[in-house]
């Protein structure tokens, strides 16, 4: 079932990048990115209400919190990041790099979460950056 969602989440980011390219045009990236996280904030506060899982915030440990905050700081900043790079750049270069974060993610991991980094994910890692660099030269 992961894999699934995966690849729906693949396809939505997919989308969320041609939709973007098309509705920044003449509008500031930072208020794009406001407008954007409305959406989703109203979302997902929808599917915890249509799921009626709203009591489980008052069992949220406070490093739970901690890090669900600075979590969320990074996705907003790499938001803000994107929707300028997007405004700016053409989405056929800016999204690989983007894509980047699959890379810097299988590091972090390796690093702070202790995961294994086999042989296939080494590959896989220079596959993606190599492919990358060949999509924006």
């Amino acid at each position: 079932m992961w894999f699934l969602f995966a690849l729906l989440s693949a396809l939505f980011a997919a989308l969320t990048s041609i939709l973007a390219k098309i509705g920044i045009e003449g509008v500031n990236s930072n208020l794009a990115t406001a407008i954007r996280t409305v959406v989703v904030v109203v979302m997902s506060w929808g599917m915890v209400f249509l799921t009626n899982t709203q009591s489980g915030i008052t069992e949220i440990s406070k490093k739970s919190w901690i890090f669900l905050i600075l979590s969320g700081l990074a996705t907003g900043a790499s938001w803000l990041c994107y929707y300028r790079a997007l405004q700016v750049g053409e989405a056929s270069k800016v999204v690989p790099i983007d894509k980047l974060s699959v890379v810097i993610t299988l590091i972090l991991a390796f690093v702070f979460l202790h995961e294994q980094f086999t042989v296939k994910s080494l590959i896989g890692c220079l596959l993606i950056g190599v492919g990358t660099l060949f999509m924006v030269l």
